[in-house]
This record gives C-alpha cells, sequence and structure tokens, in this order.
C-alpha cells in the first residue's frame, strides 16, 4: 500500500480574491468595499499563517470490497450513501486522503472574534475552508497523473459530512492512516485539529468518472461549495469535491 506526502507554500495554490468572496455568497460587482480590504489583507498575510500538508494512502484491489453501499478497507467498513457508493462502485483501488492548513488561520480569526472584529474573523475563517481545499486540489491533481501512468483514472473526491456521508464516518477514515498523519489529530466528537483540514476517499479505476459538477449529486442544502458552484466568480475556482 503506497503512502504519499506533501507540503505546499501558499503561493502554490490556486485561487483568488473572488474565491473568497463567491464563497461567502457574493455575487459579481455585489462585494462589499470593506469586504474586500478585510480579503485583501488576509491574502498579504496568508504565507505567514499556512502550514499546509497533506497525502494519501493507497489500498489496492486485494484489500478492497464493495458490498450493500458499504466500502470495505482491510476490514474496516465505510457505510457511505448510495449517492457516493454510485460514484466509486467501479473503482479498483481507494485512495483515502487527509489534508490540513494548520492551527494558525483558526487561531486568527477566533482571537478577531473575541476581540470584536467578527467580520474580519469570519474572512478569515472563509479563507481558511477554501484554502485547504485548493491544497487538496493539488493532491488529487499530483494523485490524477500518477493514475494515468498506469492507465487509470481517478473519482471525484467525497468527505464524511457531505453527500449524505455521516460525520461519525470520520473514525473509520482515520483509522486506516497513520496515527497524527500530516499532524492532524480526530476528537471524541469527530472533529478534525487542526480544523481547517479535509478527508476522505478518491476512487481510482480503469471504468471510473471524474464528474465536472457534482453538487446537483448532493442533498446538503447549506455548503459553502455550493455557493462556488452556483456563483458568478465560479471560473475563479475548482474543487474536486
Amino acid at each position: 500500500m503506497l503512502i504519499e506526502k506533501y507540503s505546499f507554500a501558499f503561493k502554490d495554490l490556486k485561487f483568488t480574491r473572488n474565491s473568497i468572496a463567491m464563497a461567502m455568497g457574493y455575487q459579481l460587482n455585489s462585494v462589499n468595499p470593506q469586504v474586500e480590504e478585510e480579503i485583501d489583507e488576509v491574502l498579504a498575510v496568508a504565507e505567514n499563517l499556512c502550514n499546509i500538508k497533506g497525502g494519501y494512502k493507497i489500498f489496492d484491489s486485494n484489500v478492497l470490497e464493495k458490498i450493500n453501499h458499504k466500502l470495505i478497507i482491510e476490514n474496516q467498513s465505510l457505510c457511505v450513501h448510495p449517492i457516493v457508493f454510485r460514484q466509486i462502485k467501479k473503482t479498483e483501488s481507494i485512495a483515502v486522503f487527509l489534508c490540513t492548513l494548520g492551527n494558525e488561520i483558526t487561531r486568527k480569526s477566533r482571537e478577531l472574534i473575541n476581540a470584536g472584529e467578527p467580520l474580519k474573523g469570519y474572512v478569515y475563517d472563509t479563507f481558511g475552508s477554501i484554502a485547504v481545499e485548493a491544497a487538496m486540489d493539488l493532491i488529487q491533481e499530483e494523485l490524477r497523473m500518477k493514475s494515468s501512468l498506469s492507465g487509470l483514472k481517478i473519482t471525484n473526491r467525497y468527505s464524511p459530512g457531505y453527500c449524505g456521508w455521516n460525520i461519525s464516518e470520520q473514525e473509520k477514515i482515520f483509522s486506516l492512516l497513520p496515527d497524527k498523519f500530516c499532524g492532524v489529530e480526530l476528537t471524541d466528537s469527530c472533529l478534525m485539529l487542526p480544523v481547517k483540514s479535509v478527508s476522505g476517499i478518491i476512487g481510482i479505476g480503469r471504468n471510473v468518472k471524474y464528474n465536472s459538477y457534482t453538487c446537483n449529486l448532493c442533498d446538503m442544502e447549506k455548503c459553502l461549495y455550493k455557493n462556488l458552484a452556483n456563483s458568478s466568480y465560479s471560473n475563479d475556482f475548482n474543487t474536486g469535491r
């Protein structure tokens, strides 16, 4: 089973001021000037606030089964939602991934909110959510390129908490990775620490499909990724979800 780990600088991430604005629900030409200033401030200091790490562990067909909407990896049964199962049922192997931005963005956001600056704190928090997904995009692209060398394709990535997949399944995801992989831990309530972290699975195989738009598959009503997909700025940001 292959394990790959990566680290990135903030300058490696592919998103713009517009990416943050649209995640906050703004449309073209409707961004409050104060919000634009706050976003620019975040971007100016982001390099010093991001400690980006991530990676994945690939499980091949020898330890992988797919039965009754369950993905069984090394005797760990992931009870994925039928929405997710339909997308990964043709996989030949599975990459279990984890990516984090580190603690500083969340610390700064909370510090600002506690100091009576909720807007600025919210901008930092939204930035963190977007940035960790942008970092995971880079890792997913690395996986895509390496898989293509063997004639394989990949699916979108799927995480507990999305597409009807119960958040409690995080425990199973973490059990498949080395302890404190990339410095991320899981609380008893399945909260990842650092908070600005993402985890989940990506399918790999000859007959799998990557969908450029998957929000229509998900029944989650309030989600920043739907803001991204539905915004006038949608071409500025592309998440592999």
